[in-house]
C-alpha cells in the first residue's frame, strides 16, 4: 500500500464518492465528491494528538463495535494517505457546541472546520470496480443467537480480537469478559468521585463516613440536615462500591477463551439466503484457528461443518498441518442451535454425522464463519455505471470474459465478482488492469490516427 501511496502516476482519492459517470469506452467523464475530512491532508503527519484529546468517544466500526474511537480519527493504522478525519455528526464543534480541542493540539495546523465537500472531474478511458463485499448478518439465524449471547461472534470480530491493534491487543479476552471491565471501569470513576465528595465530609465534621452511618443508623443526629446529607452520600456511595467489589472479584477468575467452536457456512450454502459457497471461509477458520494457537498454547479449536473445501495449492496440507500441530478437530456436521450456559459459555447442540449421534458441548468463544455477501453499494454503484448485476448482486460479467462488465470499459475483480479469496483476488486484479490498459492503449493508438 506504501508503494502504491508514493507511485508517480497512480492518485489516491480516498473519502471519496463517485456520483456520476459519463461517456464510453476510452473516454469516460466522471465525477467524484470529495468528501470534506475537516483535516488538511497535505498538512497532517498522522500523529495522532488530536484523537488522543478529543473527548467524544464513540464505537469503533473498523473494530466491529468491539473497541472506541473519537470523533477525530484515523480508519485504521497505517492507512494511506496517513491522515485524520473528523466525524461531522458527533464532532461538538460541528454541531454547534464549544470545543475545537483538536485544533488546539495540532502542531501542522491540519484541522479546518471550514472545509466543505467539493466535487472534481475526472477524464479516464477504463473503470476498474472493486467494491469488495459486505459481512452477512448472522442475526437473521435465530438460533445462533448472535447479539443475544456475548461470546458468539463473527469470524470478522474475532480477526481483531486476535490482532496486535485490535481493541484487546491481540489478547483473546471474551466479549462478556469486556462487558464487566467496561462496567468496572465506569463504576471506578463513579466510586472515586464519591469518595472525594465524602472525603470534604470527613473533614468538615472530623469523622469517618462509616463510623458516623453506624451512628446514624442507631437515632443520632436526628434534624441534622447537613448529616443527613452526608447519611444520604454515604448511602449512594454504597450502591457504587457494592457492585464494584463483587465485579473485581469476578473479574480476578477471568481467562482469555481457549476452547474455541468455529461454525461454517452461516448463512453460504443455505437456500435461505445464499446458495452459493463463500470460498474462502474454511481457509480462514484454520488459519484463525492456528493464530489463536499461537497466541495461547493451551488453545483447542474445533470447526463444524458440513466438509471443509481446501481447494487451492497447498490448501489441503495446511489444513492437515492445523490438525496435526494446532490442536484443531474438524467435525462433520451442522450445529442445530446455540444456547448460553453456566459463566457465559455459549452450548451448541450438533449432530455428528460421522456417527450419527446428536451431541452437546459447552466452549468458551464461538465463532461464525458467514456468508460473503455483496457489498450493499453495488445497486446504486451500478445504476451510476449503468452495468447488470448477477441475480446474487454481485457485478455482472461475460463467461469468455471473466473481467468484463455488461458496459465497454468498465471491469471488475475480486469480491465485486463474486466470493473469491485473496489469491485469487489479486489474479483477478491483474486480469482487470491488464483488459483496462489494452483499452486504454487502443483509445491513445485511435486518438492518435
Amino acid at each position: 500500500m506504501l508503494d502504491v501511496g508514493r507511485h508517480p502516476n497512480i492518485e489516491l482519492l480516498a473519502y471519496s464518492e463517485v456520483l456520476d459517470v459519463k461517456g464510453e469506452e476510452g473516454d469516460f467523464r466522471v465525477t467524484v465528491k470529495r468528501k470534506a475530512r475537516y483535516v488538511d491532508e497535505d498538512k497532517c503527519t498522522g500523529c495522532g494528538a488530536c484523537k488522543e484529546k478529543c473527548p467524544t468517544v464513540l464505537s469503533d466500526a473498523f473494530n466491529e463495535g468491539l473497541g472506541e474511537r473519537r470523533a477525530i480519527y484515523s480508519w485504521f493504522a497505517q492507512g494511506i494517505p496517513s491522515t485524520h478525519t473528523i466525524d461531522p455528526d458527533h464532532c461538538r464543534q460541528l454541531n454547534g457546541k464549544k470545543c475545537g480541542i483538536c485544533a488546539k493540539v495540532c502542531q501542522a495546523n491540519a484541522v479546518n472546520f471550514e472545509q466543505k465537500d467539493r466535487n472534481i472531474e475526472l477524464d479516464v478511458g477504463a473503470i476498474i470496480v472493486a467494491s469488495g463485499y459486505d459481512v452477512f448478518d448472522p442475526s437473521r439465524i435465530p438460533e445462533y443467537q448472535y447479539r443475544e449471547i456475548p461470546n458468539v461472534v463473527t469470524a470478522i470480530e474475532f480477526e481483531r480480537l486476535l490482532s496486535a491493534s485490535g481493541p484487546t491487543g491481540g489478547h483473546l479476552d471474551r466479549p462478556s469478559d469486556l462487558a464487566v471491565e467496561a462496567e468496572i471501569g465506569t463504576l471506578k470513576k463513579a466510586h472515586e468521585k464519591s469518595l472525594k465528595q465524602l472525603k470534604k465530609l470527613e473533614e468538615k465534621f472530623g469523622e469517618a463516613s462509616a463510623d458516623f452511618h453506624a451512628k446514624y443508623k442507631e437515632g443520632a443526629y436526628q434534624g441534622d440536615k447537613d448529616r443527613e446529607k452526608w447519611a444520604e452520600k454515604y448511602e449512594t456511595h454504597l450502591t457504587i462500591e457494592e457492585p464494584l467489589l463483587k465485579l473485581e472479584a469476578q473479574a480476578e477468575k477471568f481467562q482469555t477463551a481457549k476452547k474455541l467452536a468455529f461454525i461454517q457456512c452461516v448463512g453460504s450454502r443455505d437456500f435461505r439466503f445464499y446458495p452459493f459457497c463463500s470460498g474462502y471461509c474454511c481457509m480462514h477458520s484454520i488459519k484463525e484457528a492456528i493464530i489463536a494457537r499461537e497466541h495461547e498454547p493451551e488453545t483447542t479449536s474445533t470447526i463444524f461443518g458440513m466438509d471443509i473445501r481446501a481447494v487451492g495449492k497447498g490448501f489441503e496440507e495446511y489444513k492437515v498441518r492445523g490438525g496435526n500441530q494446532s490442536n484443531i478437530t474438524y467435525v462433520r456436521g451442522r450445529v442445530a442451535e446455540i444456547n448460553e450456559g453456566p459463566s457465559h459459555n455459549p452450548v451448541l447442540t450438533y449432530e455428528d454425522t460421522r456417527e450419527g449421534v446428536v451431541k452437546s458441548e459447552a466452549f468458551d468463544l464461538v465463532i461464525l464463519a458467514t456468508a460473503c455477501a455483496p457489498s450493499s453499494g453495488n445497486p446504486e454503484l451500478a445504476k451510476i455505471l449503468d452495468v447488470e448485476l448477477s441475480p446474487f448482486g454481485f457485478f455482472k460479467t461475460d463467461a469468455s470474459q471473466p473481467m468484463d462488465t455488461t458496459r465497454p470499459g468498465i471491469f471488475t475483480c475480486g469480491c465485486a465478482h463474486s466470493p473469491i479469496d485473496i489469491p485469487e483476488s489479486v489474479v483477478q486484479a491483474s486480469g482487470a488492469a491488464a483488459r483496462a490498459a489494452r483499452t486504454v492503449m487502443g483509445a491513445g493508438m485511435r486518438k492518435a490516427s
